[in-house]
């Protein structure tokens, strides 16, 4: 049971991670895009237990660092991930309302998506990273809450199938 949980979670993992850097990077979007890769990661979060998903934060974390898109130092979106996956996995389990209802799943993931991305920001302006003016930042932050909003909806079902999949759990959204 153990190997089927966590060999199936990898392997979603990165079917998705490879989705991410060779479709949805390539892709121009307005005002910065999404990230299906991290939908599904706080998505996953939100479904799951909090050592769950501290520990499904710090493998897609290791997948992000990994990526030749990431310019920061090795370990600076597993610690993000290990820890806004803690989080909103702490204030949903056990609360159905928060869990059962779509609408609440979507705002949590959303707002978790920006809290992980200002904290990626605000950290690696702390590690010396380059940045770009604060109107792109700010557009750019927005215009990915904007899509991942978007996004969501529309993955949401698809990735909760997953993880009753992977979990054999009988959770209804």
């Amino acid at each position: 049971m153990f190997l089927k949980r966590f060999g199936l979670t990898g392997v979603i993992f990165l079917l998705f991670f490879v989705i991410q850097e060779a479709v949805v990077n390539q892709l121009t979007l307005p005002a910065g895009g999404f990230s299906i890769f991290l939908i599904l990661t706080l998505v996953w979060a939100a479904l799951s237990a909090p050592e769950v998903a501290a520990a499904v934060g710090f493998g897609a974390g290791i997948l992000l660092d990994l990526s030749p898109s990431t310019n920061g130092p090795v370990g600076h979106w597993t610690l993000i991930l290990v820890l806004i996956g803690y989080a909103i996995a702490f204030f949903s389990y056990g609360d159905e309302n928060m869990r059962g209802n779509p609408l609440s799943l979507i705002f949590m993931v959303t707002v978790a998506q920006l809290i992980a991305l200002v904290a990626y920001l605000g950290s690696g302006f702390l590690l010396g990273l380059a940045g770009t003016s604060f109107s792109q930042t700010l557009t750019t932050l927005i215009g990915s809450s904007i899509w991942t909003m978007v996004i969501t909806p529309l993955a949401l079902p698809a990735i909760a199938w997953l993880h009753d999949l992977a979990f054999d759990s009988r959770m209804r959204i």
